[in-house]
């Protein structure tokens, strides 16, 4: 067998000379596992990339996806339709919280954060309100790579090669190891930092604020989760001052909390959901932006009759075999009980196993919600930073897939993991853990 190839394909989000001197290939993958060449196997704790919520090569998704590729692989969605789109749409606004009724396709939480953006902008000017053009994020939010999700985002290595054109500032973020290490659940101290948004409003003038975007808890920027009442006193300020609020649940959402999306979870309604990853079990790529009636409503009353009401979309907006893949998904996730599934006896296990590293010397923090977690480690100064991605190699070679973000291994497996998949998973840890100079 000829030696692999690596030169064409510049890797995202890798250190490509690194890897190729080393690669890690996994061939195939079948419910929480992935197998590398050689045949062993590798507990994906990370469900993908918080993605492959129901497990990985479902038959049920796969054969949705064969089939309308037979049937109707592609139709153009401009001035055009197809049914599976509109009862794909029909069946997803089950599941948002209530008033939340209209969905805007795209193909990846990249380009739902940058609908949802434009979407508030052109709400905004539809209302007469063409000033408010800012947006708020907050510190260690990520909310993908295009222009606009760098701009409200706030992870600096994301945006320091290439700026942050959209007028955007940021809150402070809500990680306090030291108040709050080793909270299980959502950590008893911080709401007062929701106070920030107060500060930036007073700085800036709501008249210039379109909206404020967040992810319920941060994902990428290291599994952060919000401070008891945190998110509900950020909805009354944004009500206060009449700003929108997006709430980014392309990771949280579909079940990883232990309700179909955080929102519900946390009981705090937003005027925009942006969704994507687990929407699909990552099977084919899609991204939606779940509006609320008031905003599409004012968008389509603006707009004389015949006129297009919003110059943006995408070639491949309700592609329809995407629709097919998530409708098998929205399948599985009914049947097996996965959107509340974190919830129950496997999440309080997930959190028992999590927090008995909490002994290990290393470990300064471990967080936890549902079936999401992470693991702080103190790291030695010359690694201060880095040293969760050092930690993860070892954790790969040891049989598990843990994500190395800041200092923190951290973990989202998917929703069908059983307790003795998560005592394995914790047991590899200990190792890896303990075996750290």
């Amino acid at each position: 067998m000829s030696e692999m190839k690596t030169d064409a394909f510049w890797m995202p989000f890798t250190p490509n000379r690194s890897f190729k001197a080393a690669p890690r290939i996994v061939e195939r993958a079948e419910g929480i596992y992935l197998m590398e060449k050689s045949g062993r196997q590798i507990i994906d704790a990370t469900a993908g990339l918080w993605c492959s919520n129901a497990g990985h090569c479902r038959a049920e998704i796969a054969d949705a996806i064969h089939q309308q590729a037979k049937k109707l692989d592609y139709s153009s969605i401009f001035n055009f339709g197809h049914d599976l789109g509109f009862e794909y749409s029909e069946r997803l606004v089950g599941y948002t919280p209530d008033g939340l009724n209209r969905v805007f396709f795209g193909n990846s939480g990249s380009e739902a954060v940058e609908s949802a953006l434009k979407i508030a902008l052109q709400y905004q000017r539809a209302r007469g309100k063409g000033t408010r053009t800012m947006f708020i994020g907050r510190e260690k939010g990520y909310h993908g790579v295009n222009f606009g999700g760098i701009s409200v985002g706030g992870i600096a290595p994301n945006y320091q090669s290439f700026g942050q054109p959209v007028k955007a500032n940021h809150m402070r973020h809500t990680l306090d190891i030291e108040r709050n290490a080793f909270s299980r659940g959502l950590p008893e101290h911080g709401v007062e930092l929701a106070e920030d948004l107060q500060r930036l409003v007073a700085f800036h003038g709501a008249d210039q604020i379109a909206a404020v975007i967040i992810e319920p808890f941060a994902g990428a920027g290291g599994v952060v989760l919000p401070p008891k009442g945190y998110l509900k006193r950020i909805r009354e300020i944004c009500d206060q001052h009449d700003l929108l609020l997006i709430f980014d649940e392309v990771i949280s959402g579909w079940g990883r909390t232990g309700s179909p999306f955080a929102s519900i979870e946390w009981d705090v309604t937003p005027d925009m959901i942006t969704s994507a990853k687990g929407i699909t079990n990552a099977t084919v790529p899609l991204g939606a932006v779940f509006v609320h009636d008031h905003i599409y409503n004012t968008v389509m009353d603006a707009a004389p009759e015949g006129m297009v009401e919003i110059f943006h979309g995408y070639t491949y907006s309700a592609h329809p075999v995407a629709c097919a893949a998530g409708m098998a998904t929205l399948d599985i996730y009914e049947r097996e009980g996965l959107l509340t599934r974190a919830a129950g006896d496997i999440g309080s296990h997930w959190e028992a196993a999590l927090h008995s590293l909490a002994d290990l010397d290393k470990v300064i923090d471990v967080r936890n919600y549902g079936l999401v977690g992470a693991v702080e480690l103190n790291a030695p100064a010359e690694l201060k930073g880095k040293y969760g991605a050092k930690v993860s190699a070892a954790a790969w070679e040891a049989g598990v897939m843990a994500r190395g973000i800041g200092d923190a291994l951290c973990m989202s497996p998917p929703l069908i993991i059983e307790a003795h998949e998560i005592d394995a998973i914790v047991d590899k840890l200990r190792g890896v853990i303990s075996s750290l100079a």
